[in-house]
């Protein structure tokens, strides 16, 4: 029991969050050609770029640590962009077809913030300090593109999902 350290359970959410952004700009490459709203898929063509250089920010982490980079499989990742694959068929053609992805496009931005901010407190607490300032960027980021798609679902997409549902009341 003695060598499950905080520095333990950093390396191990380290790994967890470097698979999870690798699986995250996979699924943002077929989110941006599944959007239908020209907004939408700008959003995630720049969210799918800042996250490859998400993935080089964990590779330093990992290299001011002394450990190779490398992932372990995260379950959670794995089920948000499964009910993102889900909605991209379910709806595949529908007003709400866009609201649906950009709805899973945050569950995996608000994952995302909850690990980032995990880790820059943890690396703080470590002493960690060039490890802080790359978490915090990359945290700074992820909270920016949720205010983003936050923003496009208000003024544009949800309006437009909700299209249909204001023809059938007419």
């Amino acid at each position: 029991m003695a060598d499950k350290t905080l520095d333990t359970l950093f390396h191990e959410t380290l790994k967890d969050i470097y698979y999870a952004e690798r699986k995250i700009v996979q699924a943002l490459r077929k989110m941006a050609r599944a959007a239908q709203n020209p907004d939408l898929k700008a959003a995630f063509e720049a969210h799918e770029e800042e996250s490859q250089g998400h993935v080089e920010r964990l590779t330093q982490v990992f290299e001011l640590i002394g450990k190779r980079p490398r992932g372990k499989t995260c379950d959670a990742i794995e089920g948000i962009i499964s009910e993102g694959q889900e909605v991209m068929e379910e709806f595949k053609g529908s007003p709400a077809h866009d609201a649906g992805l950009l709805a899973a496009a945050q569950a995996v931005e608000h994952y995302e913030i909850s690990r980032y901010g995990t880790l820059k407190s943890w690396a703080q607490q470590l002493g960690l300090d060039e490890a802080v300032t790359l978490l915090d960027q990359t945290l700074q980021e992820e909270s920016a593109t949720d205010e983003k798609l936050t923003a496009l679902a208000e003024a544009v997409v949800n309006a437009a999902a909700n299209q249909e549902g204001d023809q059938k009341v007419a």
